[in-house]
Formats: C-alpha cells, structure tokens, sequence
C-alpha cells in the first residue's frame, strides 16, 4: 500500500472509533492519519515522496483556487460593465509537459479558469494553442501559463 492508501486508512478508523462520519470528521481523520505517518514512517522511502507531495498539492490547489477567483472577477467584471474590454487572440505556448498525462491535465486546468480554454495540442506535442479572451501582454500572458504549466508538472513528476 502507498502512503495515501494507508492515510485514507487511517482516516477511516478514526471516524470508525469516533463514531461521527461527516466529511468534517473524515478531513480532521485525514490529517491526524497525516501527522501519524510523517511522524512515525517520514525516513521510509514508499512514504517519504507522499509526504512531500501533500503540501505541495496543497499549495497548488491554493493557488489554482486565487487564479480561478481572479479570472472569475475579471470576466465577470467585462460582462456588468458596459465597456468592452476583450481582446481575444490565439497564442501558442510551448510546453514542457511531454507525456499524454501530463498534457491533458494541464490542458484541462487551463481551461477550467475563465478567459482560457485550450483548443489544440500540435501533431509532435510540443505546443498548445490556447484561445484567451484577455491578451494585454502577449509575453505576460505566456509567462503566467508557464508557470502554471511548472507548477502542475511539479506535482506529477
């Protein structure tokens, strides 16, 4: 078993023996099991990349959630204000992602932010096309798609 099998484990026994099953209790149980596992297996290597890899999907999905928001109010903002503020274009950014995995969620993540949707990966696989709604600063605008790009591969390698 890897170390999130034995943390969702552990997080079951303790809604088990605490007798209240919410997902309250399941998160409080997930990291209680957590501190348990870095506690007591953090030199095992099976457990050492899972405890390593906890905060960063944590941090990730912090930083996912402030650019979903921004780009929400940004959108939202274009569309109760009578000013048209778009500027639509198609860029092609190259990436680092080289496996089909890796390509589909950072395609996918792209595209769950408003004002970005993903449209294309070419035929070698080394560039996808993205339609933004918002293009101020063509390099501005690649740079922050890199480094979301970074930050998802982090996580998968």
């Amino acid at each position: 078993m890897n170390g999130f099998s034995w943390n969702i484990l552990l997080a079951l026994i303790w809604v088990a023996v605490s007798g209240n099953f919410s997902g309250s209790n399941l998160l409080v149980g997930f990291v209680l099991g957590y501190v348990i596992l870095g506690l007591t297996l953090r030199e095992v290597p099976a457990f050492s990349g899972y405890l390593r890899r906890v905060p960063k999907i944590i941090l990730f999905a912090g930083y996912f959630l402030r650019e979903l928001i921004k780009s929400n109010l940004r959108v939202a903002y274009d569309v109760v204000t009578p000013t048209d503020y778009m500027r639509p274009a198609v860029i092609a950014v190259p990436l680092d992602a080289r496996t089909d995995g890796e390509i589909t969620i950072v395609a996918n993540l792209i595209s769950l932010t408003p004002g970005t949707l993903s449209l294309d990966v070419s035929s070698d696989r080394r560039t996808l096309y993205i339609h933004v709604m918002y293009l101020d600063d063509r390099a501005e605008t690649e740079r922050q798609i890199k480094a979301f790009e970074a930050r998802v591969l982090e996580l998968l390698r």
